[in-house]
């Protein structure tokens, strides 16, 4: 099929093999007689989204990156799962409707959902929403919002509580991410060995559990196109139509959430060390800053914010190794897409911008 404004042609060394998708999903998808169609989604550095087309219905399939990946990373079943498990509770989860662990059909497990349709905000707001009074503030509402009622899904539900261990949950990521680091990192970076002894130092006393995203950012969410929920004076429940990429959804500390959340979150008025490598449309007149979310977060769910700066530190410090780990591929010619020739020094950044925010909230 011709690709769309939204897919491109599937990229060389990441074309997916047809006939056996197409014999895969003989009896298990209905229409594959009346063909099986694939175009790639460009955007995402992290695992590959195709958009598939079966009988003349659209779903999306997603896989892991080609070549060697880190451990525990990419794991597209346990996202599979995740949608599962999340979507009664959660109507901004998509539907999936199968995944494949036998790597024998398309090199690697992968799974298969259904496609929601909307605006994802990347470098600019599409013109139809741009034309909207208060769209920034609107948005900002949304985006927070739905974070909250995410966070309010009950973490002991006989379907949601197998997602994650809670118990000693924080000291888990500090100690995981801190061995990742020392698996991808090409060359030593003093401000990541002091971010983690900081992190270890101060590790505050952990909130309830609740079911977190831990990848929640503008990039992830997608807002609904259409009129409904676009009014200054009502609510923000249908501004958002889906929120995408589960794989690393748990059950956790919410405050780790808010404070990634908080490190993709940049303003006008930041030092380049804050942002560093992430332009945001929220440095753009009348969105919310971060104070207002955090204050929006802890008015609507009662939460004790107090701590978050560690949060955002940590945050920070996860998405320089998850960056280096991209760029440690491309390093070591498991991957040659040139978009992460430069995400050892966006890792780097990344680093002095934790170690700043280290500093900041001692």
């Amino acid at each position: 099929m011709a690709a769309s404004s939204e897919t491109i042609e599937m990229r060389d060394g990441e074309r997916i093999p047809l006939d056996a998708l197409r014999d895969y999903l003989r009896g298990k998808i209905d229409g594959t007689e009346r063909g099986v169609e694939l175009e790639q989604f460009p955007n995402g550095h992290s695992n590959l989204t195709y958009l598939l087309r079966v009988g003349g219905r659209d779903y999306v399939l997603r896989r892991p990156p080609l070549g060697p990946v880190a451990p525990k990373a990419h794991d597209m079943v346990r996202e599979y799962h995740v949608l599962r498990a999340v979507g009664p509770h959660f109507p901004q989860a998509p539907k999936v409707f199968l995944s494949c662990q036998d790597p024998a059909v398309l090199g690697a497990p992968f799974f298969v959902m259904e496609r929601r349709h909307g605006a994802v905000l990347r470098k600019e707001i599409p013109a139809t929403i741009a034309a909207i009074p208060e769209h920034p503030r609107l948005i900002s509402e949304a985006f927070l919002d739905t974070m909250v009622r995410l966070h309010a899904i009950d973490a002991s539900a006989d379907d949601v509580r197998p997602l994650g261990k809670p118990e000693g949950y924080v000291e888990r990521q500090v100690r995981g991410w801190a061995d990742r680091w020392e698996r991808a990192k090409t060359a030593d970076v003093s401000e990541m060995d002091q971010v983690v002894r900081w992190l270890a130092a101060r590790m505050p006393q952990p909130l309830a559990p609740s079911l977190i995203h831990n990848d929640y950012k503008l990039d992830n969410i997608m807002l609904a196109s259409g009129s409904p929920g676009w009014d200054t004076a009502g609510t923000t429940a249908s501004l958002v139509e889906a929120v995408l990429d589960w794989e690393m959804a748990t059950i956790g500390d919410p405050l780790s959430d808010l404070g990634l959340t908080l490190c993709y979150w940049t303003w006008a008025t930041d030092p380049e060390v804050r942002a560093a490598g992430i332009p945001a449309l929220s440095a753009r007149p009348g969105w919310y800053t971060r104070d207002q979310l955090v204050a929006r977060y802890a008015e609507r769910t009662g939460r004790d914010v107090t701590h978050i700066g560690y949060y955002e530190v940590l945050g920070v410090f996860k998405l320089a190794v998850i960056i280096q780990q991209i760029y440690c591929r491309f390093h070591r010619g498991q991957t040659h897409d040139e978009r992460f020739e430069n995400f050892g020094a966006r890792a780097r950044g990344l680093a002095k911008r934790a170690a700043w925010l280290a500093e900041k909230y001692s």
